[in-house]
């Protein structure tokens, strides 16, 4: 495949807002032979970035560059669509995939076990099975994508029974279900209190649409007749609305009006889970349910291997990278992608796709024999659907293109995109986006 092809395939492979959510074009032809390799390619983490380079390497190198994937977990649950949980609309069960086709289809080897270190110096990871037994295993290159750890949530105090209610249910799966849980269980007219971190955090719309699912399940199921109670409490510690601000300022002002209360510039001083009482920057609230979302971090094999240098106003840590290939700034043949990097696209399943696939032909190109040079003007596509309400949506798509003079992706001109109203049809819309992109990456 060309590099004009190639280039094509990774934007339009899973492009994804409005008229952008077709089917994922297939790739017949191959890019260039890799040489004999000794050693696989090993990936750690088997969320959206790490299965998506292990699939494209794979398919990339007609199979003729090994790739192992170790992963602790059975399966893999999408945080994509996860706020549809909330409202009952989806169950956490429903957003598990396996990774049967990577196995089978690809040819990948799939390792069920925890990394607990890393030595450049050896080309070499360590890994401990379930068992407890410990292996090392050499790589040619090593491609980590762990994810993000949370820092801790500040001067939490209460009895261990109620922080324990204290959820942040942005990593998928029982945190989900608590907050559910938590949710049926809300009196009538009681108060969900949802607290946004300080950039960078994981998905940009995710909160404000959390809220507003939230919200339009509260109208229908905990609110009487006649309330003009804010029910929704928004504490977000960024200056304003950081993604889709228009069609989210619209959800709160109209859609959501006297159900959503948002409140800027408000960081999360204290939470005590025994009253509800959640202090920040711009004051002092109580709710019923508290839903707090802490900083992020990058995953902590990358932060024990001293690869995230790059450190954020709140405390977390990020994983400097060349945006050509993603190989670590701060030690050679090492790869980072997905919500551990540190780059000027945001943190999104959507992007870990899409970093995914330029990791995946640099590595391709890298390991031919000769090596060949890597795309010089990579494209990439951010985007994203965010529903409103059980029945509608808005959505956000960014292009983003190589910039060589900052080193860094940037937006194409006239970008950002932003749905120009919240419709049924974009709600429609998602679901495609969602399976296009799910098969893409797990299929």
């Amino acid at each position: 495949m060309t590099n004009l092809s190639r280039r094509h395939f990774i934007f339009w492979g899973a492009a994804g807002a409005a008229g952008l959510a077709a089917g994922v074009p297939v790739a017949r032809n191959l890019v260039e032979p890799a040489s004999a390799a000794t050693a696989p390619v090993v990936i750690v983490g088997g969320g959206m970035a790490g299965v998506t380079v292990a699939k494209y390497i794979r398919l990339w190198s007609a199979k003729s560059i090994p790739v192992t994937l170790i992963e602790p977990n059975a399966d893999y649950t999408s945080n994509i669509m996860s706020n549809l949980v909330l409202n009952g609309q989806r169950t956490v069960a429903s957003l598990r995939y396996a990774y049967s086709a990577l196995k089978t289809t690809y040819g990948v080897n799939v390792v069920r076990a925890t990394v607990t270190s890393v030595n450049p110096a050896s080309n070499a990871v360590t890994y401990r099975t379930p068992t407890g037994a410990l292996v090392a295993l050499t790589y040619s290159r090593l491609v980590m994508a762990p994810g993000i750890d949370f820092l801790p949530v500040p001067n939490l105090t209460g009895t261990a029974a109620n922080q324990a209610k204290i959820v942040h249910a942005w990593q998928a799966g029982p945190q989900t279900q608590s907050l559910r849980d938590q949710l049926v269980a809300m009196p009538k007219d009681g108060v969900f209190i949802i607290t946004i971190p300080a950039k960078p955090y994981r998905c940009p719309p995710g909160p404000y649409e959390r809220a507003c699912v939230v919200a339009d399940w509260i109208k229908a199921n905990r609110r009487s007749a006649g309330s003009t109670k804010p029910q929704v409490i928004i504490l977000d510690a960024n200056s304003g609305i950081t993604a889709e601000a228009t069609n989210f300022n619209t959800a709160f002002t109209k859609i959501h009006a006297g159900v959503i209360k948002y409140v800027p510039n408000a960081t999360v001083k204290s939470v005590n889970a025994d009253t509800g009482t959640v202090v920040t920057s711009a004051g002092t609230f109580t709710g019923n349910v508290i839903n707090v979302i802490p900083d992020h971090t990058a995953g902590q094999i990358v932060r024990d291997a001293g690869l995230a240098t790059s450190k954020t106003p709140a405390g977390g840590q990020f994983c400097p990278v060349d945006v050509l290939t993603y190989e670590s700034l701060v030690t050679k043949g090492i790869h980072i992608l997905g919500d551990a990097s540190a780059t000027t696209q945001p943190k999104a399943g959507h992007v870990a796709n899409q970093e995914a696939k330029v990791c995946a032909d640099a590595i391709v190109r890298l390991s031919a024999s000769p090596a060949m040079p890597v795309d010089q003007s990579p494209i990439t596509n951010s985007a994203c659907y965010s529903p409103i309400t059980a029945t509608t949506a808005s959505w956000l798509s960014v292009v983003y293109h190589y910039d060589p003079a900052s080193k860094t992706m940037v937006p194409a001109a006239g970008q950002p995109q932003e749905a120009q109203s919240i419709t049924t049809g974009n709600y429609s819309q998602m679901k495609t986006w969602f399976s296009t992109l799910m098969q893409d990456t797990f299929k």
